[in-house]
Parts: structure tokens; C-alpha cells; sequence
């Protein structure tokens, strides 16, 4: 549902709290010389490629959108496969010693039936890590910043046709919980706190690289944008991002991030 094809560009470069929270993924999951790894959502590649340097084995990268998967196939090596395809439409049993899972759990639209094609794709004894935003306030920052469209008067009426894409749980037992319905016994659960600082202009290209590919995306609109809505939204975020900041114009910006690490009997 996200419009990333849109925005595959933007998103290699700016999309840093995506890439921090990936290096505790690698730490969880461990990867062998040997693993044939599939990495969930692979985006642009970055993370493939480092997958690549970790192991001899297999690398398949799968993402929903096509113009990331070009993306992705310029900037590799031509030792990763990268496939255009949904979680929810997996159907790779037995490939895989281990999933990589970064930032795009909360994409799924049906995450049992995602986790049930995970589950098959591994082999006895895989394991995933996946890590994702979690909660309904996922970021403070821009939950406030995007509830001030409901109120200008230049984007009010159109922002009442948005219907979010996403999917979030609130606490690491509701995650445990899907997991275990697909047959994972859980090594560890847990949402923790990932801050970045910076400015609000830094601030305003981290919403772009992720967040925006929903909030500004046309197809999570039940009616048509008017002309000039994405502009408007964007001054609009972008202004209320500055009114959060310090008397420095720093602004902290608050991610909660849930961390799962499962493994297929």
C-alpha cells in the first residue's frame, strides 16, 4: 500500500533510523558462512549487500515495489537475486536458514498469513529477526506533526479521506502472540526507544524516507488529492517540526521500535 516506488531515491539516502535499528538485527540474527538468507522487504538493497559480506550462502532480497527492486539490482552485485513480491504471497519452502525483517513488518496486510509463509520458508532450526515500528504513536514528532493536516484549512478536507495502510501492536506480548499462532518459539520480544537529533529539516527527510510513503501516498486516500495537497502537507509538517524544537531549533526525534527474534523448531 506504501508508494516507495515513488520515493526509492529519497529513501536510500535519508533513511538512517531504518539502517541503525537493522545493526541490532544483525546482532540477533547472527548470520553464518554458510546461511542462505532472505531479506523481507529488502527496499533499495543497502542491507542486502551487507547481508552478502556476511555469508557464502544464498542472498534473495524481496520487496513489494519494482522501482526499488531496480534500484536495488543497479547498486548489488550480481551475486544477490532480488525478487519484486509480497510476504503475504511467499512461497519459498525450505529455502532459507534465516529471514531478515527490517521496517516493514508493519506493511503486512495480513500478518498471520505473512508469518505462515515465513515459517515455511525456513528450514528446521532458521530463525528470523525482525524489527519494526511499533505502537500507534510510533513517533510522537510525526503524529503530531501530521494531525495539524486534519486541522489547516488548506489540507482538512482531503486529509479526512486518508486511511492508514499500517499495522501496529502495542505492547511486545501482542507480537510474541502472532509469532507463536505460526508455529515460532520466541528468543526474545521486546520495544525498545530509538532517539534520533537533529534538525527539523532532518527531521522533515526522515518522514520522507518512510513515513510519507503513507501519509502522502495518493493511493491511502479514499478520494482524489486536490492540487496542491502534497505541497501544502509537506510546509505544513515541516512547520510544526519546527515549533517542536528547542530554543536551539534541535528537535529529538522519538521512534518505538519492536525487536523479535524466532525460530522454526
Amino acid at each position: 500500500m506504501s508508494d516507495f516506488s515513488s520515493i526509492a531515491r529519497i529513501y536510500r539516502q535519508n533513511a538512517t533510523a531504518q539502517k541503525s535499528a537493522a545493526e541490532q538485527l544483525f546482532w540477533m540474527l547472527r548470520i553464518q558462512r554458510s546461511d542462505d538468507i532472505l531479506d523481507l522487504g529488502c527496499g533499495t538493497g543497502h542491507l542486502a549487500q551487507e547481508i552478502r559480506v556476511l555469508t557464502d550462502g544464498r542472498v534473495v532480497g524481496i520487496d513489494l515495489f519494482p522501482e526499488m527492486i531496480a534500484m536495488a539490482r543497479e547498486a548489488a552485485p550480481d551475486t544477490i537475486e532480488f525478487v519484486t513480491g509480497a510476504a503475504e504471497t511467499l512461497d519459498m519452502p525450505g529455502e532459507f536458514d534465516a529471514i531478515f525483517c527490517n521496517s516493514v513488518f508493519q506493511w503486512f496486510t495480513d500478518a498471520p498469513r505473512a508469518l505462515a509463509n515465513c515459517y515455511a520458508a525456513l528450514r528446521p532450526g532458521g530463525r528470523m529477526a525482525m524489527q519494526a515500528p511499533a505502537r500507534t504513536e510510533y513517533c510522537p514528532q510525526f503524529v503530531r506533526a501530521v494531525a495539524k493536516l486534519g486541522e489547516d484549512p488548506r489540507t482538512s478536507e482531503a486529509w479526512a479521506h486518508f486511511r492508514t495502510p499500517w499495522t501496529f501492536y502495542e505492547t511486545a506480548d501482542d507480537y510474541t502472540r502472532l509469532f507463536t499462532g505460526a508455529g515460532f518459539t520466541i528468543g526474545g520480544a521486546e520495544i525498545e526507544e530509538l532517539r534520533e537529533h537533529g534538525t527539523p529539516e532532518r527531521a522533515l527527510e526522515m518522514f520522507e524516507s518512510g513515513a510519507a510513503a503513507a501519509y502522502l501516498n495518493p493511493v491511502c486516500y479514499d478520494a482524489p488529492l486536490p492540487p496542491g495537497y502534497l505541497e501544502a502537507a509537506r510546509e505544513i509538517i515541516l512547520a510544526d517540526l519546527r515549533a517542536q524544537a528547542d530554543s536551539r531549533g534541535r528537535l529529538e526525534v522519538l521512534f518505538y521500535r519492536v525487536y523479535v527474534l524466532a525460530r522454526k523448531p
